[in-house]
């Protein structure tokens, strides 16, 4: 298998883990607050990945690391927690498909946040993107705001949730790029997942564990092993394929998402938890022109340098 076969391959799994997650997240509202869940998958993560890094022998990169970096792994650990705790929360106001939809801004926060701390620049296709990006945004959501006063205000609280959530996740990506010279992807994540797992420990109910039933824990399970999968298929794809071509596949989650929710809901399946909302004509412009912008964004720019190579953020 050639390497554009298998760049597709590991991307098309990142995509699809991560476009189905918001539906297993939601379902564990049912039987678990988002702080002990978010501890749950750290727990696992750090368990597996220390396991995999302890038997591999690549702990030793930690004995080259300086003060500074570690407080940058600290902070790391705490955005991602943000991003983890609050992605959560926001699927109590928005559906699965809206909520991974309006998380797509966090590509421009990263573009942003390089332009600041790396000296990168942002080219006249970034910057009309990011505009692009905002009418898609407006299009999708208007519907609901201007429909329903209500409803307005409940996906108004969700989306401004959601930009923290995609806000974090940047934080925490523009930290863990500042520390690849020194940590591997794995080693920078176990520090993350540790530091995540000690930070929700004082507010995690861990007497929710006890009462999972068989289901609940199909279900936890799901979401802990989901990132690992996801997050090993990315690093994978990125052997194989530019960061910004990996990034324009994954940009379509939003997509699957929805196609995953209403499938979802045609079934039958969990009708009091999951339901899908009706779109609009300019809901579905709207989410034509996100994921379109995020896809332009990501992959012309360096389809236009292809002969210059591609820094990879991973």
């Amino acid at each position: 298998m050639n390497n554009n076969k298998l760049g597709l391959l590991y991307s098309s799994i990142t995509l699809l883990f991560w476009g189905i997650l918001p539906i297993a997240l939601k379902l564990s509202e049912r039987f678990i607050d988002a702080t002990s869940l978010s501890w749950f998958r750290f727990f696992i993560a750090f368990i597996i990945i220390f396991a995999i890094q302890l038997t591999s022998k690549n702990l030793h990169q930690f004995r080259k690391i300086t003060k500074i970096e570690v407080i940058k792994l600290f902070f790391a650990g705490v955005f991602l927690t943000l991003n983890y705790v609050t992605f959560v929360l926001t699927l109590k106001y928005l559906s699965p498909g809206e909520a991974q939809l309006n998380f797509q801004v966090a590509p421009f926060f990263l573009a942003f946040g390089s332009l600041l701390f790396f000296k990168e620049r942002l080219s006249a296709i970034q910057l009309s993107c990011l505009f692009t990006l905002a009418i898609g945004i407006i299009l999708f959501f208007y519907p609901n705001i201007s429909g329903h006063v209500h409803t307005g205000n409940k996906v108004l609280i969700g989306v401004i949730i959601i930009e923290f959530s995609a806000l974090s996740w940047a934080c925490y990506t523009l930290l863990q790029k500042s520390l690849m010279a020194t940590l591997s992807t794995s080693n920078v994540l176990l520090c993350v997942f540790g530091v995540g797992m000690i930070l929700l420990t004082p507010l995690t109910d861990f007497s929710r564990l006890s009462t999972l039933t068989s289901f609940d824990w199909s279900i936890a399970l799901f979401c802990a092993f989901n990132t690992l999968i996801a997050y090993s298929a990315l690093a994978k794809a990125l052997v194989y394929w530019p960061a910004a071509q990996v990034s324009a596949v994954v940009a379509v989650a939003p997509v699957i998402s929805f196609i995953s929710t209403a499938y979802v809901v045609v079934m039958g399946w969990w009708p009091n938890t999951i339901k899908a909302h009706p779109l609009s004509s300019l809901s579905i412009l709207g989410i034509i022109v996100i994921v379109g912008s995020v896809a332009t964004m990501q992959l012309l720019p360096h389809l236009l340098k292809k002969n210059k190579p591609v820094k990879q953020l991973i």
